[in-house]
Parts: structure tokens; sequence; C-alpha cells
């Protein structure tokens, strides 16, 4: 479909593609990925002619159609929501249109009838158009679109430009996905979606005929839709085939190979230097030392991407709290005439480890602000436990930031002094390294600041944790660092995320905001889902098999918490909870032994290999003793080895039994 040649892009002295030879298939779901500023939006504008490269061709057929989504900047006013969809069918409208008027003429008594014959063979020509079109079944397909995008039907037809940004790139979407190109280009297309939408968007673009390109930091996002990930780093691109995980895999294993390449050609450069070094003064290895001068001019460096930095963050020690840790009692809260909460019962206890999940718009955010009491409830109480301790990272923490401050002022105000060592590592793990540390906070960019301010609040002592989308314009190094810290994060947690594989690493509650309640799901996002599909199963049913999944560390030791909430967990149910996680234990350790035995026999096997080597060589026996004592070890190893068999062996049925 689309070939790229020899293609070269640079800003100043900054090289982003060098000469770089590419192509996208009919049918490719690529996923584009690489580090912040490597230039993958720079490569999705060049694909949409939006820029142009420096040097190098971009080859495309001729009726290729092309549609762009960027991260941003996408505003529509002057349609309603569903006049803008429905201008993707431009062509389709024109037909409906034309046939109208023919309609309206032929119904005309003005109109003579010498020209109805003629209106009526272009009126049939047009209706098998649009037939052949399925234009008949275009409003459905719009709002099927709309509505899977998060647009009921209250909205369809309320202006376009009274959205905000979040919703008009939803609109913008939707304009593509209708128009269905042959190439779709989509730079971050679910940083505006809930999790709702972005399992629809999931399904559609897993089942999209054509070519798909795009650049996420959601991770299952990109796991369930691309079967090809292209890495851009140092300034080339490099495919990978299956999907996100996959490609970490295989990455690691070429970046391996390609440490150890680097490490061998530095050690084989280093010593030709010596040698040239030593004889370079000497008449009788001149002719050697200028070979050797020639080879080292030939050597082209093996260029390997710089290691990114891998910390562990401890949290700092707070106090820890009473079991009850939040309470809200008969909560009500409206805005106007948009009652968001009606009668909000919620009991959080230490250690629960919670998910807000809803469409946008349900009350998330404000029911996360009146938690963390930064907003009152209009009637009822909130009741915050003995020795509480909170952190609330809001959605708009980054732009709470002091602006005159530096990224390192910014981590040391407020951070015990135990914590200041720290203050490096965590500003490495979050991107900022060299001289960005003295940038002021009013000069970084969204991203910049959405990471500082992650940084900040992981610094601050607390034992209950409220964050609002932590996770938004965070690169997937960046994400990484957050959700192992909050894995190893002994504390209550109360999250709101739209990243799907965020909220199933973390979360062992479920609460589903929605219609003036919260609902509460026990379990995994997984098993909420699976819930969701089996409305008429009781809660206490076993969850499906791939709603599954290793339970947080801290987590493993008690099941979650209970709530005298409608959706409670009742006792058969942790006790059965109770079970499966002792099962899953023990098959965990039953795993780990069989594991250990292979090891311990592929070793001595190697051993045995070795010696046999060694027994049949020539003269072996020529030394008695040597030679007995290898038989020795060589016997007692066939023995130990058959002991280790037998017992993998029998772990092997329990392990089939069980």
């Amino acid at each position: 479909m689309i070939q790229l040649t020899d293609l070269t892009k640079s800003f100043g002295d900054r090289v982003l593609l060098d000469r770089v030879t590419w192509q996208i298939g009919d049918g490719d779901r690529v996923g584009l990925c690489g580090p912040n500023g490597a230039g993958k939006t720079t490569l999705l504008r060049m694909l949409a002619n939006r820029e142009e490269p420096d040097s190098g061709t971009i080859a495309t057929p001729a009726n290729l159609t092309i549609g762009y989504l960027p991260q941003d900047g996408l505003t529509h006013a002057g349609r309603t929501v569903f006049e803008e969809a429905s201008s993707a069918f431009q062509p389709l409208l024109d037909i409906k249109q034309e046939m109208h008027d023919i309609e309206h003429r032929l119904s005309d008594p003005s109109v003579p009838e010498s020209e109805h014959e003629t209106m009526l063979a272009r009126y049939s020509d047009l209706q098998d158009r649009f037939r052949l079109s399925d234009g008949y079944s275009m409003d459905l397909r719009i709002a099927t679109v709309l509505r899977g995008l998060g647009f009921d039907q209250r909205v369809v037809h309320r202006p376009a430009d009274t959205f905000s940004g979040g919703w008009q790139m939803r609109i913008a979407l939707a304009k593509l996905l209708l128009g269905r190109p042959n190439l779709l280009l989509l730079d971050e297309p679910t940083n505006h979606l809930d999790l709702d939408a972005r399992n629809w968007l999931e399904g559609y673009l897993a089942s999209y005929p054509y070519a798909v390109i795009l650049v996420s930091h959601d991770r299952y996002f990109l796991d369930a839709v691309v079967t090809r990930i292209t890495d851009l780093n140092l300034r080339k691109l490099t495919d990978y085939v299956g999907n996100y995980s996959r490609y970490i895999e295989q990455r690691d294993a070429m970046l391996a190979r390609l440490r150890q390449a680097k490490r061998d050609q530095d050690e084989e450069v280093a010593r030709i230097k010596a040698f040239v070094d030593r004889f370079r003064y000497q008449a009788t290895k001149a002719a050697q030392v200028q070979s050797r001068i020639k080879l080292l001019e030939k050597v082209v460096p093996i260029e390997v991407p710089p290691e990114r930095k891998r910390i562990h963050f401890t949290f700092p020690a707070c106090v820890k709290s009473g079991r009850t840790v939040l309470d809200l009692s008969h909560v009500q809260k409206a805005y106007g005439d948009l009652v968001v909460f009606r009668d909000l019962r919620l009991h959080i206890e230490r250690g629960d480890r919670i998910a807000l999940v809803g469409p946008n718009g349900a009350g998330k955010s404000t029911l996360m602000r009146m938690l963390s009491g930064e907003e009152a409830p209009d009637s009822g109480t909130r009741t915050v436990g003995h020795q509480v301790v909170m952190e609330y990272f809001a959605q708009d923490e980054a732009a709470r930031l002091a602006p005159t401050l530096t990224v390192y002022e910014t981590l040391a105000a407020g951070s015990p002094t135990n914590m200041v060592p720290a203050i490096r590592n965590i500003l490495g793990g979050f991107l900022f390294s060299g001289d960005d540390v003295y940038k002021k906070a009013g000069v970084l960019s969204g991203g910049e600041r959405t990471r500082l301010a992650v940084a900040r609040m992981l610094l601050r002592p607390s034992n209950t944790l409220l964050l609002d989308e932590p996770t938004n314009h965070l690169d997937l190094d960046s994400k990484d660092v957050l959700l192992e810290a909050l894995e190893d994060y002994g504390g209550t947690l109360i999250i709101v995320s739209h990243d799907r594989y965020f909220v199933e690493r973390l979360a062992t509650k479920i609460i589903e905001i929605g219609h003036g309640e919260g609902s509460v799901y026990p379990g995994t996002y997984a098993e909420f889902l699976w819930h969701k599909e089996h409305p008429e199963t009781p809660p206490q049913a076993p969850s499906s098999p791939r709603a599954r999944r290793q339970t947080p560390k801290h987590a493993r030791s008690k099941p979650a918490s209970t709530a005298p909430v409608p959706g409670v967990v009742r006792e058969d149910r942790k006790r059965d909870e109770a079970e499966r996680r002792k099962k899953q234990r023990a098959g965990d350790a039953l795993r780990k032994r069989i594991a250990e035995l292979e090891v311990r026999i592929s070793e001595r096997e190697a051993e045995v290999r070795a010696l046999e080597s060694t027994m049949s060589a020539p003269g072996f026996y020529d030394e008695p003793t040597a030679a007995q004592a290898a038989v020795g070890r060589h016997k007692a190893l066939m023995w130990e080895v058959g002991d280790l068999i037998a017992q993998w062996e029998a772990l092997q049925e329990h392990s089939a039994d069980s």
C-alpha cells in the first residue's frame, strides 16, 4: 500500500529519521512505539501529507484515502454532533439530496411531462448507487459509532461547539471511523476515552478491514488491536511481528544481543589500539601496525539505545490508619438540575484497592473530590477514619505546580528529609535528567508537568492515596515506574483511570458510578466485566478463566474487605476467594519446584555429557586414579539424574491432577 524509501527528516541538527525504508500493507494494524521525542508524531504527519520529508520518497496508490487523528487541536462548530458525524458520508448525502430534489420536481405540476422520463432514469441510477453504498443503513451506522464512543441519544443533536476538547476529539474520531479510509492514522486515540469507549474501539479496530497505524501509551489497547509493532529508535524503524507484549520480549532479547555485540566490538577495538600504541614506533612491526590502523578506520561503531534506568521506589514511612478509612452516608450531590448522586453510601476500609469506573460525566471526579474533602456534599455525611493521612492527585494536579520552582525544588518541597537522597532517582525514572532538573515548572510541557506532579505525589508520606487519572500524558516507561510503586504500596488506594492495564494490575474491588449511585463489585476489572455480561449470575459465582490474574503483592494475604452497601461480598464468597488464593499459592509453589528441578536436571545432564566427552578421549585411562574418580563421579551423577527425573515426573502428575 505505502512504501517509504530512503526517508530522512530532521529539525535543525536533530535527525529523527535517517534514510529509512519501510512499507505498510493493506490490512496491517501497526503500533508505532518509541521513546518520547523519537519522531512518532512527525512520521504520522508525513504519512498524512501534513509534513514533507527532507529527502526520500513516500509512494502511495493513486486511489488511497488517508484519515489522520492528531493528539489534539481539533474543534467543530456550526453543526450538531450527528450532522458532523454524517459529513463522513458527504457523497451519499449529496446523492440523497439530489434524489429529494428529483422527487420535488416530479411532484411539481409546472415541470413538463416530457422531462419526467429523463428524471426517472436519473432517479433510478441514483437510487441504485445509494443502495449499493449502503446508504439506507447510513443513520444506523452513525448512531452505532457515536454510541460506542460515548454519545447517547440525548446529546447527539446538541451543537458540536458546546462540547469540551476531549469530546471534540471523539467527534473527529467518529468521522474518521465512519469514513473508513484505506489508511487510518491515530495519534493517541485513547487519550480522551473512558474504559467503555476504549473497549468498544478495541473491537472496532480489531475488525477494521484496512490498514491502521496508531501511537498509544495504553499497552492493553495495543495488545488487543495491533498485529505488528514498529519501533522508532536511533533514527531507524524496526518491525516486530505480534502485539505489544510479544514486542517487549523480542526487543529485550534483541537489545541484549546488541549490547553484547557492542561489548565485543569495544574489546576488539581496545585490543587493536593497544597493539598499535605498543608497536607504533618499531620498524619491524610497521606493516602490521598500518594494517591494524586501516582495520580500525573500517570499523562501524555499533550504536546501542541508552538503557532506561529502572528504579525501585519505596514509599516514605507513614503511620497506619484505623480499619475504617472513609465513610460516606446518604450523600447527595447536584449541579443545578444535574443530579450526580442521590443517596450514595460508601464504606472504605484499610487496604482496599478500589477502581472507580463509569462513563465520562457519571461523577467519578466529583466522588474523588468529596472523598478527599475538596468538595462538600449537598447533604449526607463524610467521616474520615483514625490516623488517615491522605494524598489526593487531581486531574488538574499538573496545573497546581508552583511555576517559579525548579523541577528539583518542586520535589524537595514537602518531602521528608530521609527521602531527599531519592529525588534524583525518582526524577530519572520520570525522564528528568541532567540540566532538566533546573528548569522552572512554568516552562514545562503538559506531559512534563504531569510526570513531575506524579513524582511529587510519590515522595509524600501517606496511608491513603486518591488518584484521579494519574496516567494521563505518561509514556509507557513512566507508567511502569508508577505502577510498580503502587503495587508495593501498603496503604489504601482509590483510583480513577482509563488505562485498563493499570486498573487490571491494581484494583481488587470495582465501584461502578452511574445513575446517581455507586455499585460495588468485589474482584478485578476482568471479573467486573464478566459479572456485567452475566447479570443473572450472583456475585459469588466463580470467575471465568479470562478473568483470572495474579493478585497484587500486598493483597495476597487477605481477601478484599467488605462494605455495608449493595453488592457486598457474602461470607461464602470470602471463603471461595480464600480457597482460590490458597490453591493459587499452592500451584505457584508447585510450578516453581518443577522449574527448579528442570534447571537441576539440565545442569547435571550437562555435567554428565562433559564427563563422557572426557572419558572418551584417547589416553583417559593412562592415569588410573584420575580415571577412577571421573568414573565414580559419572556413576553418582547418573543416579542423581534418575532421582531428579523421578521427582519431576511425580510433580508433573500431581500438577495434572490438580
